[in-house]
Order: C-alpha cells, then sequence, then structure tokens
C-alpha cells in the first residue's frame, strides 16, 4: 500500500498506526488536521477537497522518501481527504515513527509542510453566508521547518498527538507570486504588471502550441485565461505537449491543462471543453481581449479570423509543419493584413499535413508556441518590435528566419477604401420596433447566441436566428432580400453587415444600437403613455 495516498473515505486511524508498528521503535508521532467551523473571521459550514492525483500522489511520495532520508525515519505515513467534509471531519493524517522521538517530529513536521507546500491540493469553503471559493492549500502551511531548525513541541517517548487542523496556520502569510524579475524591466514596471492582471486571453487549443503560450502567459500574471480545448489526452501528445503526464492520458486536456495553471497562478482560469465551431465562435471570443489560435486545422483558423475581425478583438496565429513555423498577427485597430489577405481562398484541411500525419519534433511547436505567448505580452505592454503588416517563417533546422510582407487587401471589408455601398452610415439604420423594420421591408436576422436569444428572444415578428459565427462561415441568407442583422448594442451586427457587404451582398442593414435600443425606445414610448 503506497505510503502516500488519497481518500474519499474516513480515515481509518487505528489501521494507519499498524502500519508504522515496528518493535525496535519507541517513538511514534502523528498530526491530525481537523476541519474547524471557522476560518479567516468567517463562519465555514463544510469543505471540500481536489487534488490534481497523477501529480500529487508522485509529489506525495517523494515527500516522504525525503523525509525518511533525511532523518533516518523507517516508517512514514500521509493519508489526506478528497471530497466534502463536515465540519469536525478529520482531513489529513500523517505519522512517523523511529527508534527516538526528536526524528520521529522531525520527520512529521517536515511532511506536512512540504505537503502543503508542494502537493497540488485544493480546498473550497463553504461559508454560512452561502459564499464559497477555491484555495490552494499551500497558503495553509508555514514556511518548511529548517533542516537544523530546532524543535519547540512538547511530547514523550512512545505516541504523541500534534492535533491541530489545515487551517491552524492561516496567521501566516500566504504566499504570492513574485513578478519581481519582469517588473524590474523598464518596459513592464509596476504599471504595466497592472496592465496584465487585468487582461483576458482565449487560447484556442491546449497541444503542441497551446502548452507553452498558457504556461508563460499563466507564469506572466495575465489576470484571465480561457482554454478552448475538446481532445482527450493520447500518449503521443506527450513529447510536444510537456504540460502533461503520462498518467494523465484519456483525460479532457481542458481541464487538465487549468489544473496545472491553477497550480502556477491565481488567476482566473476558463475551461471550455468543447469543439470551436461557427454556432459559439462568437461567445466565446466576445469575454476576451485577445485569442490567440493553437490549432491544427485551417477551417478553425479562418473562423476565428473571420469572428476576431468581426467582434474587433486581435488575433495571435501560428502554423507548424514539421522543422517549420509561419506566425501571424492580425488586429482590427491597426488595420493589419488578415489570413484572408494572404490566403485569399482559404486552405482546405487535408491539403497540407498536421503532426498526426506528416509528423513533429516537440521544440517546434514549442518554439511557435513561446514566441506566440511573447507576442500576445507585447501587444499588452505595448512594446516595440510587434509583428504588423509581415508574416514571420521560421526554419527550426537551419534557424533561419523570413519576413514576409503582407499587404492588406484593398477589397476585404477591413482595409483600403470602402465602396460608397458600404460607408457606415449607410450600414446602420434605426427603427422604433421590429414590426416596422418588418413593414419597410427587411427580413430581421437575430445573430445573438443561443444563450442571449433564450434569456431575451425576439417576439412578435418573424425572425430568423443565425448566430454570428455562423453567419460569418457562409451560412446563406436568401437572395434578393434585404436583411436587418440585429446583436445587443448593434456593434457586431455594423461588422457583420460590412463583412457580407464585402462579399457582394450590398442590401445587408444593422439595427443601431441594438436590442438594447429597442427596450429604450419602448420603455419611452410606456412613460409617455
Amino acid at each position: 500500500m503506497p505510503r502516500f495516498r488519497f481518500t474519499g473515505a474516513p480515515i481509518d486511524v487505528a489501521a494507519a498506526k499498524r502500519e508504522l508498528t515496528d518493535p525496535a521503535f519507541g517513538g511514534h508521532v502523528s498530526f491530525e488536521g481537523w476541519v474547524r467551523d471557522f476560518n479567516e473571521g468567517r463562519q465555514v459550514e463544510h469543505l471540500e477537497y481536489e487534488a490534481f492525483e497523477p501529480l500529487a500522489l508522485r509529489e506525495g511520495e517523494r515527500i516522504l522518501a525525503e523525509a525518511c532520508e533525511h532523518h533516518g525515519v523507517t516508517h512514514a505515513v500521509c493519508i489526506h481527504r478528497l471530497g466534502d467534509l463536515a465540519i469536525g471531519e478529520l482531513a489529513v493524517w500523517v505519522g512517523a515513527s523511529a527508534p527516538h522521538r526528536d526524528e520521529a517530529f522531525r520527520a512529521c513536521r517536515q511532511i506536512i509542510d512540504e505537503v502543503k507546500h508542494r502537493v497540488p491540493i485544493w480546498k473550497k469553503e463553504h461559508y454560512v453566508d452561502g459564499d464559497s471559493g477555491w484555495v490552494n492549500c499551500e497558503r495553509c502551511a508555514t514556511a518548511p521547518l529548517a533542516p537544523h531548525e530546532p524543535w519547540h513541541g512538547h511530547g514523550h517517548q512512545g505516541e504523541t498527538h500534534a492535533h491541530t487542523h489545515p487551517h491552524a496556520d492561516h496567521a501566516a502569510p500566504a504566499p504570492a507570486p513574485d513578478y519581481s524579475r519582469q517588473i524590474a524591466l523598464r518596459e513592464v514596471g509596476p504599471a504595466g504588471q497592472a496592465r496584465l492582471a487585468a487582461a483576458s486571453v482565449l487560447v484556442v487549443g491546449a497541444g503542441g502550441l497551446g502548452v507553452p503560450v498558457l504556461q508563460y502567459l499563466a507564469a506572466a500574471g495575465v489576470g484571465r485565461l480561457g482554454i478552448v480545448d475538446h481532445d482527450l489526452l493520447e500518449p503521443s501528445n506527450l513529447h510536444r505537449q510537456t504540460m502533461y503526464a503520462l498518467a494523465d492520458c484519456g483525460q479532457p486536456k481542458a481541464q487538465l491543462a487549468a489544473a496545472r495553471l491553477r497550480a502556477l497562478t491565481p488567476a482566473q482560469i476558463d475551461v471550455h471543453a468543447t469543439r470551436l465551431d461557427a454556432s459559439n465562435a462568437s461567445g466565446l471570443l466576445t469575454p476576451y481581449d485577445i485569442v490567440v489560435d493553437c490549432t491544427d486545422n485551417f477551417a478553425t483558423k479562418f473562423l476565428l479570423n473571420d469572428v476576431a475581425l468581426a467582434l474587433g478583438r486581435i488575433a495571435v496565429f501560428a502554423s507548424v509543419y514539421q522543422y517549420e513555423g509561419q506566425l501571424q498577427v492580425v488586429d482590427p485597430g491597426r488595420g493589419t493584413a488578415c489570413l484572408r489577405c494572404v490566403w485569399p481562398a482559404a486552405t482546405r484541411d487535408g491539403l497540407v499535413g498536421n503532426c498526426e500525419a506528416a509528423g513533429v519534433l516537440g521544440p517546434v511547436p514549442g518554439t511557435l508556441g513561446t514566441l506566440q505567448a511573447l507576442e500576445v505580452l507585447k501587444i499588452l505592454l505595448d512594446l516595440p518590435g510587434r509583428l504588423g503588416d509581415d508574416v514571420l517563417l521560421i526554419n527550426l533546422l537551419s534557424l533561419a528566419t523570413t519576413r514576409l510582407q503582407a499587404r492588406p487587401a484593398a477589397d476585404h471589408h477591413c482595409h483600403g477604401r470602402r465602396p460608397a455601398a458600404t460607408a457606415p452610415a449607410d450600414i446602420d439604420i434605426s427603427f422604433d420596433s421590429l414590426a416596422a423594420a418588418a413593414d419597410a421591408g427587411f427580413t430581421i436576422v437575430d445573430i445573438r447566441e443561443s444563450g442571449e436569444t433564450a434569456a431575451s428572444p425576439l417576439v412578435g415578428q418573424a425572425v430568423q436566428e443565425l448566430p454570428l459565427g455562423a453567419l460569418l462561415s457562409g451560412a446563406p441568407l436568401a437572395p434578393g432580400e434585404r436583411h436587418l442583422l440585429v446583436c445587443a448594442h448593434g456593434v457586431r451586427s455594423h461588422a457583420a453587415a460590412e463583412a457580407l457587404r464585402a462579399r457582394g451582398m450590398p442590401a445587408v442593414y444593422s439595427l443601431q444600437g441594438g436590442t438594447a435600443a429597442l427596450a429604450q425606445r419602448r420603455r419611452g414610448a410606456q412613460a409617455r403613455v
């Protein structure tokens, strides 16, 4: 039986003690951590414990081995509860036995402190006021005992208990991330670090490109990270997706990545264990400042390109083929070239081999992903040298780099001179009601996401529901009709109308102010009555 282990059932202390029994040993020390009913001045109802078990078990065994070797202890056990625990339940038990009490004391103290600092265990405090929150358990530990620090506890030869609780050390200062090395850069400083903390980035794909992107952005202190990935981890992924372990195979990558990042950063980590497609792309991108494309298929890349442009979001793209890679930044605010400017006809998936078909060395996507993370930080910190209207090509065998100038296409809706038919004043139209729009001969198209339409449906008129992503990816609109696109505030509908007009559909318009403006006019009319 492993010396370090988790259990969902109550800890059997008597059985654990028997594991330490040795007639040659006279010193037995145990630590018991109980769930108490308050924490930092707040009344606690119960706790939940979770752990990243594949890593936690390995690290726990390593901690016990280190303590036994350092203090000359042969027998040591650590058992930690997982799941929901009530007040007064035993949450963690550590025991050590040795010929004399001093070695056992020191080993037991070292084990519990190291476990609380190094093992990825989280607890969720449930308070009587209905609030709750996850806490990394390293906050509950004091600094580990130095190898030669004197022990100040009291005990006697034989069995000694240090009865305390996982919360008992909260008076100690909580460990906090230290960004001092990058804050020391003149271009970053405290103000730059604050900008990172306020930023939000969506990473689509948690594979060979996504792993370094996620790790470096989390480590830099970006305040909110979203992970989009629907795949399960496979053994063939591991040579290039180095954030995961062999024991993780078969589990969702998005959840595995989130667990590792939460052990690294206090940032908000959003998990989207789903495939990004036309039906959800707009909803996924909207809450974030920047989107990073770490996918391996062209359909998703071009969909991200179109939706990011429509939403006004910066997108950072990378692609890998065997020993080569390319990097591009699309910034609607700067009017830079987009994917369709470089590739007017979107490449079909299957024409160029992905990692599975063509093969790849792990450091190749790792290098490109690291460069993507660097470009994101340059954007967020407004550093010089960021990519503009150029595509960076890298050959990782020769280490040769090439910059290709990518001019914005004049006929693209985000670039060049717009024809008169697409002037903003012509796109945005105001109506007092959808009925008035229908009477004027418009077909009404609701481009909001399914969650928005369910919460606030458009009633009273025949409305075609077509989310923005599906619309931009080619979902048809009836020919020969005038279409009025409707969103929440008129921003998405305006960008979508511009995009469709650039594709040869001149009779597409945007409802100015969106549903919010309709609601305001309706309230005004009711007040006048």
